[in-house]
């Protein structure tokens, strides 16, 4: 199994590389905090998408015809549960159903946490974790249209060019004909799937586990899995060392949220399902 793993490491520092070429999305582009200019912005920062490589039909069929959306604007404004403290934010995610269920489905899927950690040497508890803390295990994936969500969040002034590389990955996604622009649909922020893959993540790390020839972090639990396992074997975990704070597998979970009550929640819940 260390050949795959080399073949694994070898591909990650190839997406690495290709992160850093990826195109450059500048809020130099007009920007807007209210409706009104939207449907101009979208016109003129086509221009831009076209140039970075995505289409004219992609563009007819997934951002065009995209319209503002002020309630995302609102939610991004009331991120409020990161600013409690630890105590607070953990019981507000975590409870003894959560930690049951999670139990439980490592022992469903034990046959395929086995090959997970075989091939990519990070342990089930700390993907239950997350699975379970993005979205109560595939339970509350979110309906809102990502594209939509994405192309507001593009064109308002607070993290424009953070959105527009999303934005890109996104159409990108349609253009690979991963998924339909109607199956896109997710959180907020524009994250998909049951462990709420930002869409550069997506493109950048998804992988096929189930080997249907598809890379579906929306319905399939092995691809779900997998594809967590291998963002964080490509941000370095290191397999058998300890994930606690102060630990280069704690910087790591980092890597998949910054928020410091985010990441101590991961930690301790993942400490509670090995119990």
């Amino acid at each position: 199994m260390t050949n795959i793993r080399k073949v694994i490491r070898i591909s990650a520092a190839f997406l690495v590389a290709v992160a850093i070429a990826s195109p450059a999305f500048s809020s130099a582009n007009s920007c807007g905090n209210t409706a009104k200019g939207f449907k101009a912005w979208q016109q003129e920062y086509a221009q831009t998408l076209k140039q970075a490589g995505i289409t004219e039909a992609t563009l007819r069929s997934a951002f065009y015809n995209q319209t503002y959306n002020s309630t995302v604007i609102k939610y991004d404004r009331n991120q409020k549960s990161f600013k409690k403290s630890f105590e607070d934010f953990y019981k507000l995610r975590v409870n003894n159903a959560l930690i049951n269920k999670g139990r439980r489905l490592i022992k469903k899927h034990n046959a395929l946490f086995n090959r997970i950690e075989r091939d990519y040497g990070v342990p089930r508890e700390i993907i239950v974790a997350i699975w379970g803390l993005e979205t109560s295990y595939g339970g509350n994936i979110g309906k809102m249209s990502t594209l939509r969500a994405l192309s507001t969040l593009a064109y308002d002034c607070r993290r424009a060019d953070f959105f527009r590389n999303e934005l890109y990955y996104a159409l990108l996604i349609i253009q690979k004909g991963d998924l339909a622009v109607s199956r896109m649909k997710g959180a907020w922020a524009g994250e998909l799937g049951q462990t709420q893959f930002l869409a550069s993540s997506y493109v950048k790390f998804a992988v096929d586990y189930d080997g249907d020839g598809k890379r579906d972090l929306l319905h399939s639990v092995p691809d779900v899995l997998g594809s967590t396992a291998a963002y964080m074997m490509a941000y370095g975990w290191q397999t058998g060392e300890p994930w606690g704070p102060g630990t280069n597998n704690y910087e790591v979970i980092r890597a998949w949220n910054k928020a410091g009550v985010y990441i101590k929640t991961i930690q301790v819940m993942a400490e509670k399902l090995k119990q």
